[in-house]
């Protein structure tokens, strides 16, 4: 089973500055309602330690596996929930920059595995209201 989420919101800042905010992880918690602690090196192969708070729901920490980064335009992550197999999502970060020196930012993950038929209303609910924060959190710490 597959299931993707996709959420976008565009920033008044360049894709410099937004990238900067994404990939400082050790700052997360300052700003970060999703994703409220987030430690590791932003390197393909690298493992994160991420801590997500869904609106609403338990927090949860995981480990995923740096997969793409290109520098102020994609960060990319593939985690697991147990095993590969029963709930993969691979997340992405994608920045554009606009004609007026703005960014627009899509945070998106894709759903794989066993167990994603059972979680999907949750994923749908609170993981789409964790990115929305998360997108404009972001967007307010950058343009302060």
């Amino acid at each position: 089973m597959h299931h993707a989420i996709t959420t976008e919101i565009e920033i008044d800042a360049p894709p410099t500055e937004v990238w900067a905010a994404l990939t400082d992880l050790d700052h997360y918690a300052e700003w970060n309602p999703f994703i409220t602690e987030a430690a590791g090196e932003v390197k393909v192969g690298e493992r994160l330690t991420n801590r997500l708070q869904p609106p609403g729901e338990r927090a949860m920490t995981f480990r995923p596996e740096v997969t793409v980064v290109e520098p102020n335009e994609t960060f990319e992550w593939l985690g697991h929930l147990g095993v590969s197999g029963v709930f993969d999502g691979r997340h992405r970060f994608a920045l554009t920059e606009l004609p007026d020196g703005r960014t627009r930012l899509v945070q998106s993950e894709q759903f794989s595995g066993l167990l994603v038929r059972l979680m999907r209303k949750r994923l749908d609910g609170g993981t789409v209201a964790g990115f929305e924060a998360m997108n404009e959190a972001l967007a307010a710490h950058v343009t302060k």
